[in-house]
């Protein structure tokens, strides 16, 4: 897998490597933080799955990867699942696997009971109430609407630097990405670029427009584990 920001290709598992390393630096951090391992399902039917699951492991997460329903359902029944990702990707793939696998409304039923939850680009979509620009939505648990592809396409892509609210200046890799275009009752605004709202929260909700999962940056992982 290829990702191109601003004419540089990363590579996958370049990332991965530099990401785990960049991550060991926080363990001993992290050890104070996080009194006890947090077990985390990261959905991997589309996307940027990998980065995230390099990062959170990095920070001494249990993580497993939620490819089908059994692997959602056996998480629950086990009482192993204490958080999710929900990853950069194609959200109208996403969005139809999510459906096709039967995954959509057990899913939902969590994040709504509470589970934390961190959606980032695509995953932020899949959260929306609503899409401005397109008829489609999915899970449906934010109430905010999102524009997608709201920058334009791959080459549109870009990357810049932003105060996100709790966390400090934070550098931001934007690809083919949404925004929040409105944000309903109840929603923190985290961050915003040019006016555009690019982060926020919800109670156990935590969505990015961008991907804090493409750099070494462990913050919002943190934030997300401690939510």
């Amino acid at each position: 897998m290829e990702i191109s920001v601003k004419n540089k290709i990363f590579h996958t598992q370049d990332l991965c490597l530099r990401t785990n390393l960049r991550c060991a630096k926080n363990s001993a951090r992290m050890e104070n933080i996080m009194s006890e391992k947090v077990s985390i399902g990261i959905l991997a039917v589309q996307g940027a799955f990998a980065e995230h699951q390099a990062m959170l492991d990095g920070l001494g997460a249990d993580t497993f990867l939620i490819r089908q329903k059994k692997d959602l359902e056996e998480s629950v029944q086990n009482g192993g699942l204490q958080g999710i990702v929900l990853p950069g990707g194609e959200s109208t793939v996403q969005g139809k696997l999510l459906r096709d696998l039967g995954m959509s409304d057990q899913l939902k039923e969590l994040i709504e009971a509470g589970t934390p939850v961190l959606a980032t680009c695509a995953g932020l979509i899949l959260l929306a109430e609503r899409v401005s620009n397109d008829d489609r939505a999915y899970l449906k648990t934010l109430p905010v609407s999102v524009k997608r592809n709201a920058y334009g396409r791959q080459l549109g892509s870009f990357v810049t630097d932003a105060e996100i609210a709790h966390i400090g200046t934070y550098r931001m890799n934007f690809i083919r990405a949404p925004y929040i275009a409105q944000a309903g009752e109840g929603v923190e605004i985290l961050a915003e670029v040019d006016g555009k709202i690019v982060a926020a929260r919800q109670g156990r909700q935590l969505v990015t427009a961008f991907h804090p999962e493409l750099d070494g940056d462990t913050r919002i992982h943190e934030y997300f584990l401690n939510m």
